[in-house]
């Protein structure tokens, strides 16, 4: 072999090892790189893990977060369900003490309290029978939409049907294997059997989907190409056609628009079994509830009526025991005053002792208490400068999300909103009224005319889907603070700010995902004032508020002095703040004469049940 040949192959191996080098090098270092990827996709997935069960309210094992006490004082075969002895704690908070309860089979109760007192983890223990509900009674809990699958809204309703029916049949042939053929809890299993009628399982399920706003078309849609608003619209289908003895249901409205509300309303006013329902709708409660349980003082108080029927009991007792607390009141200070001013007199010294007795009786008896009146807070969206008109305005303005013009849907769109603006926007869903606040933003263009805006206008916008942006593993404190570090990295500061919007205690340090809806809605709010916007643009704001925190949203809305554009289901928020209403119909948006209770009342009169 020559030099330069047995150079060349020198040459030659050693660039071979170079490349097998460099690909080594190379698979190395796209091997670190998936294994970052692969680390960073794993702690997306440990953390959604985490929030999933902060939201189950389950710990690590799957075992549920709460502790449960009651005593169930109704017979095993009775249909109503009346339990003493009655308390929950959630992660070692005390929830209900020593309650007593009574579910009365044909009532309708409505469940209240502020946000973070434990209504839906009350409604997820009952739902999980970790209370003593007997087993005849079958209980179903709304709390999460239908599974995507291949099949429509209507084979979805349908199908599930068809599964409940076959679990009363399975049912009652293991009752007469078990108990036998006269056993007393077969006779209303048969009643319901012969309820659900299979026959007419299709033609129900329509009238049901159609109420709560399904059309030709979407009733025929795949659950799996649902958005989880309209997915939750099929589980409350189903929930509703099934009729479960005890029907529980956590906010139903929250994905309804207006039409689908009054719908409820009226099937729901009508419901012959046991339903507890948590709303935020004072007009909802009056028309379908026959009876209150109050969750104020970490107890269940059972009240009778609506909710304005429970407004005036209320006010009443409260004002007795206020009579009857201040007069208590006076008399332990006369007593007090005659012990401490008896001095050394035999006959005086025996009186005074005599009192004492009375006083010691009294404590020993327990002291009548002074009423705590309900948290009220007060937020304020942050004064601003006034903008000349036009701040905001649609002049000619088409558009379709496909672009083609016999997709619109909307065409020659005049609409204009000022400062003093208060628009409230109203129609079905899917009709575009999301769509229409998208515009305003400049999220979405139109196809033709244009969009005016204002040189200096500031949006601020507030949507049902707002919380999204929340890290829910973390405490409203820590999320504020390290979001705002630029304006202040002061604890104290942000707890100010937390509690202007009624989040206020351990609601500030606790991880977002064990907080109710409603007091991260909460954070939400404190976030938009922060941004100090000159126009705000509200897409059901009142998801998950409580009643009081509704009516000071309202009244941060009357005392703005920027313009609102509002879409929400909540008539009485609509009552107190809407001066405009505007209907989404016809590929415009058409100007309602009439107040929204007048709005209100057409629905009513177009409902078919």
């Amino acid at each position: 072999m020559s030099v330069s040949a047995s150079k060349a192959k020198r040459e030659a191996k050693r660039l071979e090892r170079e490349a097998k080098k460099a690909s080594e090098g190379k698979a190395t270092k796209k091997t670190k790189k998936q294994a970052a990827k692969d680390a960073e996709e794993k702690e997306v997935d440990d953390a959604a893990t985490k929030i999933a069960k902060l939201k189950l309210q389950t710990d690590d094992d799957g075992i549920s977060d709460r502790v449960t006490t009651g005593v169930l004082d109704s017979l095993e075969t009775s249909r109503d369900v009346k339990m003493s002895s009655v308390s929950l704690l959630f992660h070692g908070k005390v929830l209900i003490q020593d309650s007593d309860l009574e579910l009365n089979y044909g009532n309708r109760y409505g469940l209240l309290g502020e946000n973070g007192c434990g209504k839906s983890t009350f409604l997820k223990a009952l739902a999980a029978r970790e209370y003593p509900i007997p087993k005849n009674i079958d209980i179903y809990l709304l709390n999460e939409p239908a599974d995507p699958t291949e099949y429509s809204a209507l084979e979805y309703v349908v199908r599930e049907a068809e599964a409940e029916l076959k679990a009363l049949e399975d049912l009652v042939e293991e009752t007469i294997v078990n108990e036998g053929p006269e056993h007393p809890t077969l006779e209303p299993l048969y009643e319901k059997i012969d309820e659900m009628d299979p026959s007419t399982f299709e033609a129900r399920a329509a009238v049901i989907l159609t109420g709560l706003g399904f059309n030709s078309k979407t009733i025929l849609k795949k659950t799996k190409d649902m958005s989880g608003g309209w997915r939750m619209r099929v589980a409350l289908a189903k929930a509703l056609f099934v009729k479960p003895t005890m029907l529980l249901l956590d906010d139903p409205t929250a994905h309804l628009d207006l039409a689908a509300c009054v719908w409820l309303e009226a099937y729901l006013s009508k419901f012959d079994k046991i339903l507890i329902l948590v709303s935020h709708s004072q007009d909802f409660l009056n028309t379908v509830c026959t009876n209150m349980i109050d969750m104020r003082m970490k107890k269940l108080l059972m009240f009778g009526g609506n909710y304005d029927s429970y407004l005036k009991t209320r006010t009443e007792l409260e004002t007795n025991q206020m009579k009857q607390y201040n007069k208590q009141q006076e008399e332990i200070k006369d007593i007090k005053k005659f012990i401490a001013s008896a001095g050394t007199y035999a006959n005086l010294v025996r009186q005074a002792k005599s009192r004492q007795k009375i006083l010691d009786k009294m404590e020993a008896d327990g002291l009548i208490e002074p009423v705590v009146p309900d948290k009220v807070f007060s937020f304020r969206f942050p004064e601003v400068e006034k903008l000349p008109p036009p701040v905001l305005a649609f002049d000619d303005m088409s558009f379709s999300y496909s672009g083609n013009p016999e997709d619109n849907l909307y065409e020659h769109l005049d609409i204009g909103i000022d400062m003093d603006s208060r628009v409230a926007l109203v129609g079905p869903n899917g009709i575009g009224k999301s769509t229409l606040l998208k515009l305003f933003q400049g999220i979405l263009t139109p196809q033709q005319g244009r969009v005016i805006r204002h040189t200096h206008i500031k949006l601020g916008v507030y949507s049902q889907h707002s919380a999204d942006q929340l890290d829910l593993t973390m405490s409203p404190l820590e999320f504020v603070r390290q979001k705002f570090s630029n304006i202040s990295e002061d604890y104290q500061y942000w707890r100010q700010q937390l509690g202007r919007y009624g989040l206020t205690g351990e609601g500030q340090t606790a991880t977002m995902a064990t907080l109710s809806e409603g007091q991260r809605s909460r954070v939400v709010f404190a976030l938009l004032a922060l941004e100090a916007p000159n126009l705000i643009l509200l897409d059901e704001p009142t998801n998950g508020l409580d009643l009081s925190t509704i009516d000071s949203l309202a009244e941060a809305i009357n005392e703005f002095n920027g313009g609102v554009v509002i879409v929400s289901h909540d008539f009485r928020l609509l009552d107190k703040v809407a001066k405009d209403i505007f209907v989404i119909e016809n590929k415009t948006a058409t100007r309602w004469e009439g107040g929204i209770l007048a709005y209100k009342k057409k629905l009513a009169s177009e409902v078919v049940l």
